[in-house]
């Protein structure tokens, strides 16, 4: 299953914030952000430190996508 994270730079753009921003913000790492970025899976913790950073649940700005076959 494929992961998305296109909704996070959404939300981002909306509340006119920078990737920096959110690493301040939610306490994580560039390289962290490079891998939300390329849409790579990171830890539930992450997930959670951004979902608390933002005020909004985790389903805002995670997307599961079916693998194609």
């Amino acid at each position: 299953m494929a992961i998305s994270y296109k909704k996070l730079w959404h939300i981002l753009i909306d509340r006119d914030m920078k990737k920096k921003d959110l690493e301040r913000l939610a306490g994580i790492n560039e390289y962290t952000t490079k891998k939300l970025t390329r849409n790579e899976n990171v830890s539930v913790e992450v997930l959670g430190k951004i979902s608390v950073a933002l005020g909004c649940p985790i389903d805002d700005f995670v997307e599961f996508l079916p693998d194609e076959n």
